[in-house]
């Protein structure tokens, strides 16, 4: 009874778990095609002013409605996520290299450069990460690509501390041993043994790390200090929005906020997944 109880808690969990990324690999796959195929195909403005439709609610004419000066919400919703979406992935991406080159050099040089880089790592721990990109994007005109340094610079951390973690512990096997005793040199066990040891790792953080900045790209939109303000991004739609929400208008706030929510819950769905596939040990656990 106690091994038919383990193996039905075990299917239960991998059906919820099979579910859960069939419906993260739709929401991504709607989000792709939304924000690809929507702006060249649909022949709309969304930035075309129509006073007489100010603040409509959703209609089937406008299935988000409109926002305060008549614009469709749906299809700025779409511009929005497509900003924000961007932002993420440029950051994510830039981060990522980032903070890959440090933590594999800290880890492969290992002595003074291993600590003076950790201690770079730990300054810049030190300061609020809303705080730094708010001091980034303030030395800039208002635009995409300040925002984007913001992010990535403030966010290569914990990447760092991954991918130095996992070379360390990569410098113990067998086979690095065997390659040094062979006569490899350094940059060559580095390219060949350690970095595609590392690269599962740091793709796993890179994807995590998306919807964090776009998080993090909505906060300095919603301050003022991110895209311009004539920009649709998603920070941009919830912070013009917030006059409408006190008058009792809520779709301009719900909407928006909707576009930020779930595609950051599917991607994390996604990096869960992959989470357990590169980690066998915690797939297995999980399954119990």
């Amino acid at each position: 009874m106690a091994d038919l109880a383990w193996t039905s808690r075990g299917r239960t969990r991998r059906s919820t778990r099979t579910v859960r990324v069939t419906v993260s690999w739709t929401i991504t796959a709607a989000v792709a095609l939304a924000v690809l195929l929507v702006p060249p195909l649909v022949q709309l403005d969304q930035q075309a002013v129509d006073l007489s439709m100010k603040l409509r609610p959703p209609s089937f004419a406008h299935p988000f409605g409109t926002d305060d000066v008549g614009r469709d919400l749906l299809l700025r919703c779409v511009y929005g996520l497509r900003a924000s979406l961007l932002v993420g992935l440029v950051a994510a991406l830039v981060a990522t290299v980032i903070g890959t080159a440090v933590g594999a050099a800290a880890a492969a040089l290992g002595g003074w450069t291993d600590r003076l880089l950790m201690r770079l790592v730990d300054a810049f721990s030190s300061v609020p990460h809303l705080l730094l990109g708010i001091f980034i994007v303030a030395l800039f005109r208002p635009g995409v690509w300040p925002v984007i340094v913001s992010v990535a610079v403030t966010h290569w951390l914990s990447t760092a501390r991954i991918v130095r973690a996992e070379v360390l512990s990569l410098r113990s096997r067998p086979y690095i041993d065997a390659a040094v005793s062979g006569g490899a040199s350094r940059w060559r066990v580095a390219v060949r043994h350690l970095l595609p040891g590392v690269l599962p790792q740091a793709g796993l953080a890179a994807v995590l790390m998306v919807p964090h900045a776009m998080w993090h790209e909505s906060a300095l939109s919603f301050l003022g200090l991110g895209l311009p303000t004539h920009q649709a991004s998603l920070g941009n739609l919830i912070q013009s929005a917030r006059g409408s929400l006190l008058a009792g208008d809520w779709w301009p706030t719900l909407f928006p906020g909707l576009f930020l929510i779930v595609p950051t819950l599917a991607i994390a769905g996604l990096a869960g997944a992959w989470r357990e596939r590169i980690n066998p040990r915690r797939r297995s656990e999980l399954m119990l």
